[in-house]
């Protein structure tokens, strides 16, 4: 039984790797309109004999896979942070064995004294995210919102305290990420939109014990028995949590925190409710919702199987704790139902002694969660308010030690850290400890690094950067040959939606385009709205007009539906001349379909609208049409591969002959993992070569 338990779990592990890419149901929250960059140089960290500053202070960041990390948290006997001690006080042991304190620094957030002294920024773009984020005075938290593991009905009795810890509890300086369990990483995103983030907990819909498919994630197994379904349940939110942890990581080195908003984990479904098809409750199961009594010899198969799954999960757990110690974050999880008296409903007939053990089942799993992060288990409390007011503190006042382990662990073993004061009447918190790397990941960390990517694939990629956070619209200028010498410049654009979870702001969402085109002299090359009449659902729009080779200004002006203007932007490039080279090539258009049948009436459509976008998801078809020219008139052969974002090539992609001697590439993208890719596009005559480069990116 135990070899069974095991492969099935090893299997639920495989899909929910899936997962990290499955459908967005980000519920994050973000602020208008893009800033330019900027850049931040943190403060040094203040010497060893230091009082506590008026400000937060920067620790150095770690340096070497022997140094270890680690903050704590001391108060009296009153529960008030203590933030007067000097490193002397401390004492940190690895296994019992004395450590020698090298990083020692004091982060101290006073809200009230530092408002003033510390102008916010509202978070328009990633740049923005990333300056922010790394001041020391900012508060990091990643609110994940379990809808898998929480009750319909107690998802609407969290909302209130959720929402008033926002609006009460935050710094105008905190910044806040909301996700759910299948939020993949890349569609984490932090923002200062408080009435955003309220709306969107306002959405928050549990499903625990709900196993209706809503996408098409879910609908690969929604037909298997619902004590798998739990499993991989189980697993999405774990992989959740870790994906908050590595994301909150790579902000910055300080204390960050997790809110994990869920009812804990299912170990094993009772009789009742372990239904042989998940989606069709009640079929196929004759205790459906029926009281049972438990023989004992039905009991210790239970409490064997009780047995099994709590180790098996425990052991998944243990890949959390680690991840999230080493990210320095710390996991709160807030249990809606609050004083929890009960597990299942009485209709479900669940017998007293079942229900009290799964129900201290689910509430040690988020026992265990708080306990080895660092945090605290918000649980058994009606007054969830003042418990999440105990994360404020812990995230206002610790200390950051760091030493460099004297043992060097490689053992790819648990090492226990303690952390004491000498001064008495404290109570000291810190992680228990950390799990050591393995020979192999020491030798990956210590291996040199790989070589950067060529000039132009780094160009392609920052192209591709650029934030649209904030934005209505999105452009393409793409350029191609035309009559008399000319260059023939097309125009394209395409509405940007609301970010999943925040509410559309009908005056800020764009309806058509007022584009003007002109020449350095002032000459007008294009001047018109496109389209020419405002739509009421507006899909985009594309229009093309000729100008000479050389420099081009366009002035790109977003209307609403009543004519306002919602947007500008200006945009100078050069229009090539095709005339003058050997082997010229145009601007590679990009479409996108989701089945064969699209692309083929995409290919059939000569006025067919290419996309503005570069995001794109693992459902998605590309169809890249591209055109090359030689003086002669002679078509050059054209090749393509398909390259990672070191610029490394991942696979050759045939070009087939498409309309007008254009070149025609394929790309299903259901087998590329989420992350950036590029298609390089060669065309080569006897006379020259030319060579475009497009890249994108796949996400969820």
């Amino acid at each position: 039984m135990r070899a069974h338990s095991r492969n099935v779990t090893l299997a639920l592990v495989l899909i929910a790797v899936v997962a990290a890419g499955g459908p967005s149901r980000s519920a994050s929250a973000q602020d208008p309109a893009p800033q330019p960059p900027a850049t931040q140089k943190p403060p040094a960290p203040p010497p060893p004999g230091d009082q506590a500053p008026a400000r937060a202070q920067q620790p150095p960041i770690r340096s070497g896979i022997n140094f270890v990390r680690v903050d704590a948290i001391v108060t009296d006997g009153k529960g008030e942070p203590v933030l007067d001690l000097k490193p002397e006080e401390f004492v940190v042991t690895e296994d019992n064995k004395p450590q020698t304190i090298e990083q020692f620094s004091i982060v101290k957030i006073d809200a009230i004294g530092q408002t003033a002294a510390r102008p916010t920024t509202a978070i328009r773009s990633d740049f923005d995210e990333e300056r922010e984020a790394a001041r020391p005075d900012v508060r990091l938290f990643v609110m994940l919102l379990d809808d898998y593991h929480v009750r319909r009905g107690n998802d609407m009795a969290v909302r209130k305290p959720l929402q008033d810890f926002i609006a009460n509890q935050l710094d105008p300086a905190d910044m806040v990420a909301i996700m759910y369990p299948l939020t993949p990483v890349a569609d984490i995103h932090f923002s200062r939109n408080r009435g955003a983030m309220m709306a969107a907990i306002e959405q928050f819909e549990g499903r625990k014990f709900n196993y209706q498919p809503r996408n098409p994630f879910e609908e690969q197994y929604a037909y298997y028995p619902a004590q798998t379904v739990e499993r991989v349940r189980n697993q999405v939110t774990m992989g959740a949590l870790k994906a908050a942890a590595v994301r909150l990581g790579g902000l910055r080195e300080g204390r960050k925190s997790i809110i994990f908003v869920s009812e804990g984990f299912t170990t094993t479904l009772p009789a009742q409710l372990n239904d042989p098809i998940a989606a069709m409750p009640g079929v196929g199961n004759p205790v459906s919702r029926r009281p049972t009594q438990q023989t004992p010899t039905t009991q210790m198969a239970s409490d064997r199987a009780d047995f099994i799954n709590q180790t098996d999960l425990m052991n998944d757990m243990r890949d959390v704790f680690d991840t999230a110690n080493k990210q320095n974050t710390s996991i709160y999880p807030v249990d809606p139902r609050g004083l929890a008296a009960v597990e299942y409903g009485i209709n479900e007939g669940v017998n007293q002694t079942t229900d009290r053990n799964h129900l201290n089942a689910s509430l040690d799993t988020l026992r265990t969660l708080a306990g080895n992060t660092d945090g605290r288990a918000i649980i058994n409390r009606n007054d969830l308010a003042t418990g999440m007011k105990q994360i404020i503190r812990d995230s206002s006042g610790y200390y950051l030690l760091g030493y460099n382990s004297t043992q060097a662990p490689t053992d790819g073993k648990f090492h226990e850290i303690k952390v004491k004061v000498t001064r008495r009447g404290l109570d000291v918190r810190a992680r228990k400890g950390y799990w050591a790397l393995t020979a192999a990941d020491a030798a990956r960390a210590a291996a040199p690094p790989k070589p950067e990517a060529p000039k132009e694939v780094s160009a392609a990629l920052n192209a591709i950067a650029e934030p649209e956070r904030g934005r209505p619209a999105r452009f393409w200028v793409g350029t191609a040959r035309g009559q008399n010498g000319m260059t023939k410049v097309t125009f394209s654009w395409e509405p940007i939606t609301a970010a999943p979870g925040s509410a559309p702001d009908p005056s800020a969402q764009a309806a058509r385009i007022a584009l003007t085109a002109s020449a350095p002299d002032g000459k007008q090359l294009y001047k018109g709205r496109v389209p020419e009449e405002a739509a009421t659902a507006a899909t985009g729009g594309s229009v093309q007009f000729e100008g000479p080779p050389g420099p081009l200004q366009m002035k790109i002006v977003v209307e609403g539906q009543r004519g306002q203007v919602v947007d500008s932007v200006s945009r100078e490039l050069t229009l090539p001349d095709f005339t003058r080279v050997q082997v010229g090539m145009a601007t590679p258009r990009v479409f996108r379909g989701r089945t064969v049948r699209d692309l083929n009436a995409i290919k059939a459509n000569p006025d067919a609208i290419p996309t503005a976008d570069r995001d794109f998801s693992r459902t998605d078809r590309l169809l890249i049409r591209v055109e090359a020219y030689t003086p002669g008139g002679s078509v050059p052969a054209m090749t393509a591969r398909l390259l990672n974002r070191g610029g490394g090539k991942m696979a050759d992609l045939p070009v087939q002959a498409g309309q007008g001697g254009a070149g025609d590439i394929e790309l299903p993208l259901s087998a590329l993992a989420a992350g950036d890719y590029l298609i390089e596009i060669n065309a080569k005559s006897e006379s020259g070569t030319a060579q475009e480069l497009i890249a994108f990116k796949v996400g969820r």
